[in-house]
C-alpha cells in the first residue's frame, strides 16, 4: 500500500519551503528587525492578555484592527484582510483565483512561494527572468512582464517589491503600467516597503484589479506573532475572505498588532536608523575586496561573492556565529549570499566575520590548485 499516490502528483513533484534550524550570535539571515518592540508596549499588551479569557475565541471579524489598519495605510477598512502572516494571505489570494492550467507570471528570483503554491494548486508559473542595470543590479524588465502576460493569457502577475531577494522595486509608473494592460490581478508584495519608502496603496482606488500584501514581521518588529495584511477592492475581499480559516488572527496578536500601530512613530525610527546603517554598510562593503554588494531598497542586500565559493564563505561565517543566507539555489544567484542588516555591533561582527571568511576560502582554494 502506497498512500502517497493520493497526494496530487504536482505536489510530490515540488520541494516544500523550508529553512534549515540553525542558531548564532549574530543571525541575519531572516529579513527581521534587529530592534525588539519598546518593553513599555510588551508589558501593555500582556496585561491586556491576562485580562481577557483565553477560553474564549478572538473576534470572527477583527474589526478593531481593520479599522486601525485603514487608518494606518489610508485604504478603506471594507478593503482589508487581516492574516496570520502576509503568506497566509498569499495562500488565499491564489486558492480562490488559481486552477488548474491557470497562468500566473512571476519574476525570477524571487520568493519560492508565489510558485510553490501555484503548481500545487495546479496552475502553472509563467517565469520572467530579471534584468541588470548598468551597475550589473537586478531590476524589473516591465516589457517582458507584460509580454509574458499577453503571452500566457495569465490570470495573476505577482511582484514583490522591493523584491526578496535582490532589493529591487517596481516605481509607481511601472505598477500603473501593469495594472492598465488588461484585467488580470497585479499582486504587489510590499513587505519591505517601508525600508524603500515607497507604496503602491495610493493606486488601489483607480485600479480594482490591483492586490498589495503587507507584514507586520519585517519594519513592524512582530514576527514571532504573525500579523498580515492584504489591500484591494472590497468585492475582490469578500471573494479572498472565503478562503480565509475561521478564526484565523488570534487575540494576542490582534493586541500587539494594534499596539504596534500605535508606537507607529518609535517603529519609524527604527526603520530610519536601518537605512542608515543599510548604507554605510554598503559604503564598507565597497572596499572588500573579492565581494560586490549590490544596491537595495529593502532591510537586506545581495552579496556577490566573486572569486571563493559561495558556501564555503557561509560556513566559514557560520562558524564564526554568523549567519546569513544562502541562496546559491535561486535562479541567477549561484555566487549570492543574502544579508539582513542588523544593529550596528551585528553589522560590526558580519564586515569581520566575513573578512576572516574570505580569508580562509581564498586559503582553501589555493590549496585545492596546488
Amino acid at each position: 500500500m502506497d498512500p502517497l499516490r493520493h497526494v496530487k502528483p504536482a505536489v510530490r513533484a515540488v520541494r516544500a519551503y523550508t529553512l534549515a534550524e540553525r542558531d548564532a550570535p549574530v543571525k541575519i539571515n531572516q529579513n527581521e528587525s534587529p530592534w525588539d518592540l519598546p518593553k513599555a508596549l510588551k508589558r501593555r499588551v500582556l496585561a491586556q492578555a491576562l485580562a481577557r479569557p483565553w477560553s474564549r475565541y478572538p473576534a470572527f471579524d477583527p474589526k478593531e484592527l481593520l479599522q486601525a489598519l485603514a487608518g494606518f495605510s489610508g485604504w478603506r477598512a471594507d478593503g482589508i484582510l487581516a492574516g496570520n502572516g502576509s503568506n497566509e494571505l498569499i495562500e488565499a489570494l491564489l486558492v480562490v483565483t488559481v486552477g488548474a492550467g491557470t497562468r500566473v507570471v512571476i519574476p525570477e528570483p524571487t520568493f519560492t512561494l508565489y510558485a510553490l503554491l501555484t503548481t500545487i494548486l495546479g496552475g502553472e508559473a509563467t517565469r520572467v527572468p530579471m534584468s541588470s542595470d548598468a551597475a550589473g543590479s537586478f531590476v524589473y524588465d516591465t516589457g517582458a512582464l507584460l509580454e509574458a502576460r499577453r503571452a500566457s493569457g495569465a490570470s495573476l502577475t505577482v511582484v514583490c517589491s522591493p523584491n526578496n531577494p535582490t532589493g529591487t522595486s517596481l516605481s509607481l509608473a511601472e505598477v500603473e503600467r501593469l495594472c492598465s494592460d488588461g484585467d488580470g490581478l497585479v499582486v504587489i508584495d510590499e513587505a519591505y516597503h517601508e525600508f524603500a519608502g515607497v507604496s503602491v496603496v495610493s493606486l488601489l482606488a483607480r485600479h480594482p484589479n490591483l492586490v498589495v500584501l503587507r507584514t507586520f514581521s519585517k519594519a513592524m518588529g512582530l514576527a514571532g506573532l504573525r500579523v498580515g495584511y492584504l489591500l484591494a477592492s472590497p468585492e475582490l475581499v469578500r471573494e479572498v475572505n472565503k478562503a480565509r480559516l475561521p478564526y484565523n488572527v488570534n487575540f494576542f496578536s490582534q493586541l500587539a498588532a494594534l499596539a504596534a500601530l500605535e508606537e507607529r512613530e518609535t517603529l519609524a525610527r527604527n526603520v530610519r536608523r536601518l537605512i542608515a546603517g543599510r548604507e554605510r554598510l554598503l559604503a564598507r562593503l565597497a572596499d572588500v575586496p573579492g565581494v560586490r554588494a549590490h544596491a537595495s531598497d529593502a532591510n537586506f542586500f545581495l552579496l556577490e561573492v566573486l572569486q571563493a565559493e559561495p558556501k564555503a564563505v557561509f560556513d566559514a561565517m557560520a562558524r564564526r556565529g554568523v549567519l546569513v543566507r544562502d541562496v546559491t539555489a535561486y535562479p541567477l544567484l549561484a555566487r549570492c549570499l543574502r544579508v539582513s542588516v542588523g544593529s550596528d555591533g551585528e553589522n560590526d561582527a558580519f564586515l569581520h566575520a566575513l573578512g576572516t571568511a574570505l580569508a580562509e576560502a581564498g586559503a582553501y582554494a589555493e590549496t585545492e590548485r596546488a
